[in-house]
């Protein structure tokens, strides 16, 4: 895939600022004891309704999820392993996004609960279910990029020596 290595960094330029904005809300509710309706992230200060907005979010799972497919070609070995790990996980993560999504659209709420559920906040706190889900999809896709890199400063190196 031609520019995959620039497609790539800049696709986890936005997926390690969406992980950040996780971990802060995670301090701020965890190390600063901040209520669960205050902690936004950092973006979530400034904008309030970023948090609440199930279409943002939505985008966001829909972008990783092209984002893992289309870059997948440039992955070859164990590494294509360890992103197809990622994109799976990723395909249920936007499933459950589209299910909020699909909820807040309708006004219906999964088990009549008072806002939009998915079918793993049934038993997960939302905050604690986007964080472990963010997590899941973050450490295989971490490890094939660096099995990625490695095999291609490999490769460099046997084209390099004489």
């Amino acid at each position: 895939m031609r520019h995959h290595d620039r497609w790539l960094a800049a696709f986890m330029v936005i997926v390690l600022a969406h992980w950040a904005e996780h971990i802060a809300q995670a301090v701020q509710i965890y190390a600063l004891g901040w209520p669960v309706h205050h902690a936004r992230g950092v973006l979530g200060l400034a904008f309030p309704w970023l948090v609440h907005s199930e279409w943002l979010h939505y985008a966001y799972a829909l972008l990783m999820l092209i984002g893992l497919i289309v870059l997948r070609r440039g992955f070859t070995g164990k590494a294509r392993t360890w992103w197809n790990v990622a994109t799976g996980i990723q395909v249920w993560h936007h499933f459950e996004h589209l299910l909020l999504l699909v909820q807040a659209l309708a006004g219906w709420h999964l088990m009549n609960k008072s806002a939009p559920t998915s079918l793993l906040q049934l038993v997960v706190p939302r905050v604690e279910l986007h964080l472990v889900y963010n997590g899941i999809v973050f450490v295989p896709m971490m490890v094939a990029v660096v099995m990625h890199m490695r095999a291609k400063r490999a490769t460099a190196a046997k084209v390099t020596v004489p």
